[in-house]
């Protein structure tokens, strides 16, 4: 992987690197070698960006936690976890092409880690579908990542106001009107879709609370 200077260790990421093991192990077939921690700590330096506010490692963890709960679903759990540790591990607010980035550092990344071909192909193409997060019918693995990612639309109302501030915060150097109508279209767009999650668990769980969110959020910023 490319060098990237290494964050400070915490109880966070000790976690964390257990959780990147684990899933790394798995997908190479239960392989100890290469060892895997060099590859946990250069992705939780890039987690631990300076220009992340919502997109850190409290955004992996929670996606990886919504992960265990929608793993049932998924054709390739294990593929999918690594999707998450991929999917915004090149995050830069200012640039648009963050998922393919993020994609083909996966790519590079996961076969020198010694992933199967196969595998790294799948995590490659699920990062790749969180630029729209509109899986295909049937896509199970597709469905558990962009629910897991979305989750955060179904948090309580503190919790959601919390998210949409370090998003903004993200994009301060974005003025005010031009945030607030380039927000309004992305939430608009959301509320448009038939289902924003598509799990059972998330559109039974999370789906009413989500667009209360959004509604309530768009509601806001016309004021």
């Amino acid at each position: 992987m490319d060098d990237t200077a290494r964050a400070p260790r915490s109880s966070t990421d000790d976690g964390l690197r257990d959780r990147w093991r684990a899933c790394l192990v798995a997908s190479r077939g239960g392989a100890e070698d290469p060892d895997p921690l060099p590859y946990a700590a250069n992705l939780l330096a890039r987690w631990a960006e300076p220009q992340r506010k919502y997109h850190t490692t409290a955004h992996l963890v929670a996606v990886l936690d919504h992960i265990d709960t929608l793993a049932e679903y998924a054709a390739d759990p294990d593929a999918v976890r690594l999707a998450a540790w991929f999917h915004d591990a090149v995050y830069r607010p200012d640039r648009s092409e963050n998922e393919e980035r993020s994609a083909a550092l996966a790519e590079r990344a996961l076969p020198e880690a010694g992933v199967p071909d196969a595998v790294t192909a799948e995590v490659a193409r699920l990062v790749r579908l969180t630029v729209t997060h509109d899986p295909a019918a049937g896509d199970t693995d597709g469905e558990v990542l962009c629910d897991a990612d979305l989750a955060i639309l179904a948090a309580s109302p503190r919790q959601y106001a919390a998210y949409a501030a370090q998003v903004r915060e993200e994009y301060g150097f974005v003025p005010d009107d031009a945030f607030r109508e380039g927000r309004a279209t992305v939430l608009r767009q959301l509320l448009g879709l038939p289902r924003l999650f598509r799990t059972p668990y998330g559109a039974e769980r999370w789906e009413p609370r989500a667009r209360q969110n959004l509604l309530t959020e768009l509601e806001l910023l016309s004021h």
